[in-house]
């Protein structure tokens, strides 16, 4: 068990705030405008918009709404906002806008160079067998020949437990190299 010495939330309810709650006297908490409520509206808002009509039908085509839409009453959708004009950029030590699009090509030497050396393939080399891998795969074929799964379970000459198709590309790799 754990011992609070404080109360630990809420509001102890007396005789007096119960009554005035039945009663219907209890006081209203005030509104916060930045709560949603859940409430239907008791009043609507109307408000004149234009509207683009089909000549030959009449048929409503857009409604040309000068406000922005605010169907959740925020207040901060009201708060003008200047997106349309755009990021200028911080101007740096030297006088030049930082983040800011350069009158023609704002690259330096450096970066032409790395982006040329990202465009180039990557040329990945085959691994190669090293000697010490090519002996432990000779003393195998020596040992069980053809027999792949023999080498697989042998404790002695294959440790590390190497799986059959793993052996067979390791064997297939080895001969190839001893052919040639």
């Amino acid at each position: 068990m754990s011992k609070l010495n404080h109360p630990t939330g809420g509001v102890e309810k007396t005789s007096k705030t119960l009554e005035e709650a039945a009663n219907g006297l209890a006081p209203e908490p005030t509104p916060d405008n930045l709560n949603i409520s859940t409430k239907l509206p008791t009043q609507i808002n109307i408000s004149e918009v234009k509207i683009r009509r089909d000549p030959e039908t009449g048929a409503i085509l857009q409604v040309l709404d000068e406000r922005k839409a605010n169907p959740l009453n925020d207040p901060l959708n009201d708060v003008e906002d200047n997106d349309h004009e755009g990021w200028e950029g911080f101007v740096n030590e030297h006088g030049v806008l930082d983040g800011a699009r350069q009158g023609g090509d704002a690259r330096t030497d450096v970066v032409r160079q790395l982006e040329e050396q990202a465009s180039r393939p990557i040329k990945k080399a085959p691994r190669k067998q090293s000697e010490r891998e090519e002996e432990w795969i000779e003393r195998l074929i020596q040992k069980h020949g053809d027999d792949y799964l023999g080498m697989a379970r042998d404790m002695k000459l294959n440790p590390m437990q190497q799986s059959v198709g793993d052996l067979k590309k390791r064997v297939k790799k080895w001969s190839a190299k001893n052919k040639a």
